[in-house]
């Protein structure tokens, strides 16, 4: 191997592991909204007028709210974002992921530590097909700085509801959106004593990972 390249992989390393070590602590587990992006609340708190369609019925605009939690053993890692982006379920990747040292205190690790962290999670990934290359693309679209009020991507899904005579009978998901790492919390404006069940979908198309891809009436 050529020095350059060498330097190449070790620089890479060390990004690859300062993104996945040092950006969630215990403190961080369920991660704020980045100011760069859209916080479905506050951009659905004024939903649109309901539409009539042809036989009396109602369009109503869903409201998403959350779905940005992770599991507390992940430590603020999405990790139910990154298993599915490498092409393994996030189960592989916590066990990947479970002899790694981190760096005391979030601090960048030393090149050594980087190395050898990146060498343990490739022995438990490799045999799946995952490649260096593979590992830092997912690494680097993840990375985010919670203690600064960051997300990693997201694009807040959007739907519609059908309402009839105040019932929610069906739903049209216009756009699932992204960057789900729990089901969201539905809301359809003057619909009451009803709840819903969000269906996400995971794999290793990054601007799709974690999108909706149906929503269910629970009670009506």
């Amino acid at each position: 191997m050529s020095r350059a390249l060498h330097c190449r992989n070790l620089i890479l390393a060390f990004l690859f592991a300062f993104t996945f070590i040092g950006c969630g602590g215990d403190a961080n587990r369920n991660p704020p909204p980045a100011p760069n992006t859209t916080d479905e609340s506050a951009q659905n708190s004024s939903p649109a007028a309901p539409e009539l369609t042809a036989d009396g019925k109602q369009r109503v605009a869903v409201v998403f709210s959350g779905g940005h939690e992770t599991n507390p053993i992940d430590h603020g890692r999405p990790v139910a974002l990154i298993g599915p982006a490498l092409g393994v379920t996030p189960e592989t990747f916590r066990e990947a992921f479970s002899d790694v040292r981190p760096s005391p205190g979030g601090a960048p690790p030393s090149r050594e530590r980087a190395m050898s962290n990146k060498e343990t999670l490739m022995k438990v990934l490799a045999p799946h097909g995952i490649t260096n290359e593979q590992l830092d693309t997912v690494s680097n679209y993840y990375r985010y700085n919670p203690s600064r009020g960051e997300m990693w991507p997201t694009r807040p899904a959007k739907a519609v509801a059908i309402v009839e005579n105040g019932v929610v009978t069906n739903f049209e998901i216009t756009d699932g959106g992204s960057g789900y790492s729990s089901p969201p919390v539905v809301r359809v404006p003057d619909v009451d004593n009803a709840t819903f069940e969000v269906q996400l979908s995971f794999g290793k198309q990054l601007d799709k990972n974690g999108s909706v891809t149906a929503i269910s009436v629970e009670n009506r």
